[in-house]
Parts: C-alpha cells; structure tokens; sequence
C-alpha cells in the first residue's frame, strides 16, 4: 500500500483576484508561500519517500518548500496540471457563473477522472509501499479523491489552499 499526501498548491496572486487560472503557471502571492511554508513545518516529521508536484509553476513552488525539509528533489507529472479551462482561463470567475453552454475546449469531467485515474496508476506503479507528498491543484484533487472514492465530483468537498488529505491506495 501507498500512502498519497494530497496537497493543493499555495494561494497564487490569480486565486486572490479571482482569476481563472487552469493550466497557466500561476505564482504564489505572500499568503501562499506562508500558508506552505506552514504546512511544511507542520509535515517536518512526516517521512517521505517521494515529491510529485504538478509540472505548473504554482504546484512546484509549494512542493519544493514542502521537499526541503526532507531533502527530496520534486518530479513533476502533468497528470496533476489543474482543469484546462479552454476560452475561461484568465476570465474573472465571478463572470463566468450564468454563462451556458460552456465553451467545447473546456477539458470535461470524465477526462479529469481519467487524467485523475492514471495519475492513481502512476503512483501505484512508480512508488509501491512508500509515502508520497503530491501537489496539485483544485480540481484536479477534487478528481483524483472522487476516482479514489467512488464518488461524483461534486459530492468531494473542496481544498483549501496548502490543505493535505491522505489516501492510501
């Protein structure tokens, strides 16, 4: 069995102004390289086998503030890049909450789950039996808990930036 820390990355300057961010790299603002510096204390004595971080700049900034402690370099995957949010990235998400039919380039739910599926698959194969520190993003750990627990993914409530949830898979 291995034990998944699942991490979303620090809040960005984007998350603050309510900016959709999806596959953009994304920078954390002073709030989020507190909020994983935090985290990074409180996950000090917390062995790890592995750092896996989405290969999107918000994702890597955090994980490699979590790695080291632990003096672990951060592999990077883009099976945790966050939700592409096609003609929406870079739109004030307040404006986009009437707007129907949603654009066809936006990235659906049963990819998310896929993506979400064989990032679960790579973990499994790539890390047996250890402890694994993953950042990602939003929606794309909203995916992966609802492929890991069987569930729709508006059933998995959603993380709080620099916010860990454990699964053993």
């Amino acid at each position: 069995m291995t034990r998944l820390f699942m991490v979303r990355h620090g809040e960005t300057f984007d998350n603050e102004r309510q900016i959709m961010q999806g596959q953009t790299q994304g920078e954390l603002n002073p709030t989020g390289i507190r909020q994983a510096e935090a985290l990074s204390k409180q996950l000090t004595d917390t062995h790890f086998d592995a750092v896996v971080a989405s290969d999107l700049w918000r994702a890597i900034h955090t994980a490699r503030i979590l790695a080291e402690p632990h003096q672990l370099s951060v592999v990077t995957t883009p099976l945790l890049r966050e939700r592409d949010w096609g003609n929406f990235t870079g739109r004030f998400i307040p404006d986009l909450k009437n707007i129907k039919p949603w654009p066809d380039n936006i990235e659906s739910l049963p990819m998310m789950k896929d993506r979400a599926s064989r990032f679960l698959d790579f973990i499994r194969e790539k890390y047996p039996n250890s402890q694994v520190l993953a950042v990602g993003h939003g929606i794309i750990n909203k995916a992966i808990q609802a492929v890991y627990w069987h569930k729709e993914m508006h059933e998995i409530e959603k993380m709080k930036n620099a916010e860990v949830r454990i699964l053993d898979i």
